[in-house]
């Protein structure tokens, strides 16, 4: 599955801004209870490794220049909650990449 949110901010703010919030990926997991690793091979990729729910969800995020692209594995086990993932991705990556409040 793929999950596409836009950006007009430039690689590197983007990358700065997913290295500070990627510890806020596993909280809109379904059910909350989820364990997320995150590591970064290249400077605009970011891998995922996610266990919820007894199952390892495998992915990663591409940062590109006009968009971020969410690349996730779901095992066919978690089949029936691509909906709630896929929304569940769209909303956290906005969340993401918005400016720091305060």
């Amino acid at each position: 599955m793929d999950v596409a949110i836009p950006h007009n901010l430039g690689r590197e703010e983007v990358r700065r801004r997913m290295r500070d919030n990627s510890h806020k990926i596993g909280d809109q997991i379904p059910g909350g209870i989820a364990d997320v690793e995150t590591s970064w091979p290249s400077e605009d990729r970011m891998n995922l490794a996610i266990t919820a729910m007894g199952q390892a969800i495998t992915g990663h995020i591409d940062i590109e220049d006009s968009q971020v692209v969410f690349h996730v594995l779901l095992p066919p086990a978690l089949g029936f909650i691509k909906p709630i993932v896929e929304s569940a991705l769209r909303d956290q990556g906005q969340k993401m990449l918005a400016p720091p409040k305060g």
